[in-house]
């Protein structure tokens, strides 16, 4: 409400080109594109939010191009891919997609969907099947395994908010707090869960950190509808009752409480 938001896939998958190579497959031709797609849109500034993999791309666009970010908003990703498993497994992940998208397509299911039923799982496997193809999908894991941002993160000005689920089965929550602790002034909001995606899970908790961030930065204006919070109560007073009307819980306060000190 209130916003417009932009969502598009990258070069190798979904609508965007699909014939695509491994050695084509960079930090620098992703961020490439994100500035690309800002200029065909005649969009001067704005606000990024990158998850998982995206985030990586995000905070290098705001690295490099800190004219054009308003804020960075982060989700659930990470500094640097080699660290978000062992590399032995991600050879084998990476093999068996290529070998065979089927059974590679139901594993990344499992990691990425963890409290789905079976419907869900098998909905997931087939749509990444249908986005992208088996070399594709293969090429891509080994480009977020090489990835690495930690030399852009202490460059960035923009005001930024990292968000991560405590239980996140596909990245876990150590490379998101790695991450907040890299960017000057960042913020990490850590939340429970174990899903990867944001709109699963409570996604709630999640727009509301992200909407709260976006006002507190400057980049948007309270809704109407949303009542003003009494003048006598204090900074910290007002932090709680957001983050209590957002949805969090009283463990998941006391937690980021705990993160900021």
């Amino acid at each position: 409400r209130g916003r417009t938001l932009i969502r598009y896939d990258r070069i190798g998958v979904g609508l965007s080109d699909r014939e695509v190579s491994s050695d084509e497959l960079s930090l620098d031709r992703d961020v490439d594109t994100l500035v690309a797609l800002l200029d065909h849109l005649e969009i001067e500034r704005c606000v990024l939010l990158g998850g998982s993999s995206g985030g990586a791309t995000a905070a290098a666009v705001a690295a490099r191009h800190p004219e054009r970010v308003e804020a960075l908003a982060l989700y659930g990703t990470f500094e640097q891919g080699e660290a978000v498993t062992g590399s032995a497994f991600a050879q084998s992940l990476v093999s068996l997609v290529r070998a065979h998208w089927g059974a590679g397509s139901r594993l990344l299911a499992d990691v990425f969907v963890p409290s789905g039923d079976r419907d869900d799982a098998r909905r997931f496997a087939r749509f990444q099947r249908e986005a992208a193809s088996a070399e594709v999908a293969a090429a891509l894991l080994e480009f977020v395994y090489r990835l690495d941002v930690r030399d852009l993160l202490p460059l960035i000005v923009t005001p930024t908010l990292v968000v991560h689920r405590r239980n996140d089965r596909a990245i876990p929550y150590e490379r998101g707090r790695a991450v907040a602790a890299s960017i000057p002034g960042a913020r990490l909001v850590p939340l429970g869960g174990r899903e990867h995606f944001p709109w699963h899970g409570n996604s709630v908790s999640v727009v509301h950190a992200f909407e709260l961030f976006l006002r507190r930065s400057g980049t948007g204006e309270p809704t109407r509808s949303e009542p003003a919070l009494p003048d006598p109560l204090s900074g910290r007073e007002r932090e709680v009752l957001a983050l209590a009307a957002s949805g969090l819980t009283d463990t998941e306060i006391a937690a980021q409480r705990s993160e900021e000190h």
